[in-house]
């Protein structure tokens, strides 16, 4: 819990963040193209130098029998903290490449309050036209299928997921910043939010019950995230929070989702609204319920629940092949 309580350390009551305190506990790795024991190489591409949007591609070092899906994942960390080169999301995005059988491309999208909301949506459509337009590295030694393209993300980057998802499959001219130009070869197959950063200007009962009694989420951390993230003047009831409100907007060709949430989490009951806002607007959704684990579990690998996330994930991908993601 080093780094969450580092990152509390460095929220300061101004709404900004002392990157210098954070930046001696954020441990970051390089990119390698020598695999590594995992049989697992990386490499950083650089999407748009003007704006710092870069993403590291983790590809096996062996080529595959068939072309692999490609899964573009968003990192945690409040929308303000951490990064793909941080140490624990390399070490969890190279376990991604080797379990789920896939090219994992983790977005560095750009930070909190420096940048407010949408630049962290912008950020992650932008990799996706950088993916159709240009592809993946010359390193990536094995081949893969854009038309089954996972969006993937954990917290406030599980909250990013969603919004890229929606953007990407909202109609529209091919114009549109927001919409795949036509012909695109990168098609959305299902979207994976473990533990999505939602909210809404109410206190849930778990928001209530959990505060302060749990690591990580507390109501005044939330507020202080959102007032940091969300647009100046906004309330948690904006869009980009409340995507649980009976009238957001939700495109007809929003992809399957699988929600993961954990039973120590104070945010679940937004995560349970989210997975029942899908069903009722008769999208596919898998819910994934670990009833022992708090928010962000997943950095500890050696939970039986993170190995349980990863065969749930694989299985859900696994599932693509299939007409529909049957609801669990």
């Amino acid at each position: 819990m080093c780094l969450d309580v580092v990152g509390g350390l460095s929220m300061r009551r101004d709404g900004t963040i002392n990157r210098s305190l954070f930046s001696l506990f954020d441990r970051r790795a390089r990119a390698s193209a020598r695999p590594d024991g995992l049989g697992v190489r990386s490499a950083d591409v650089h999407v748009d130098a003007s704006r710092g949007l870069w993403a590291r591609v983790f590809s096996p070092s062996e080529a595959a029998g068939s072309p692999l899906p490609v899964v573009v994942y968003f990192h945690g960390g409040a929308f303000a903290l951490l990064s793909a080169a941080s140490v624990p999301y390399d070490a969890m995005c190279r376990r991604f490449c080797r379990e789920l059988g896939a090219v994992v491309v983790s977005v560095d999208y750009r930070l909190a309050p420096e940048h407010r909301c949408p630049a962290a949506y912008d950020d992650g459509v932008d990799v996706l036209r950088h993916l159709a337009s240009t592809g993946l590295p010359d390193g990536v030694a094995v081949p893969v299928d854009l038309s089954r393209c996972f969006l993937a993300g954990d917290s406030a980057g599980a909250n990013i997921a969603h919004h890229v998802a929606q953007r990407w499959t909202t109609a529209g001219v091919a114009s549109s910043s927001s919409s795949p130009p036509r012909s695109c070869p990168v098609r959305l197959a299902g979207v994976v939010l473990v533990q999505p950063y939602l909210g809404g200007e109410e206190r849930t009962d778990a928001e209530v019950m959990l505060d302060g009694k749990v690591p990580v989420v507390t109501v005044r951390g939330s507020d202080w995230m959102w007032r940091a993230f969300l647009p100046e003047g906004a309330d948690r009831n904006h869009p980009a929070a409340h995507v649980t409100d009976e009238n957001a907007d939700l495109a007809d060709g929003f992809p399957p989702a699988m929600v993961v949430i954990g039973g120590l989490d104070p945010l679940q009951d937004w995560q349970r609204r989210y997975a029942d806002v899908l069903r009722r607007k008769g999208k596919a959704v898998r819910v994934v319920e670990f009833q022992e684990a708090i928010h962000t579990f997943f950095f500890f690998p050696e939970l039986p629940d993170c190995a349980r996330l990863v065969e749930a994930m694989k299985a859900f991908i696994d599932d693509s092949n299939a007409s529909s993601v049957s609801a669990a």
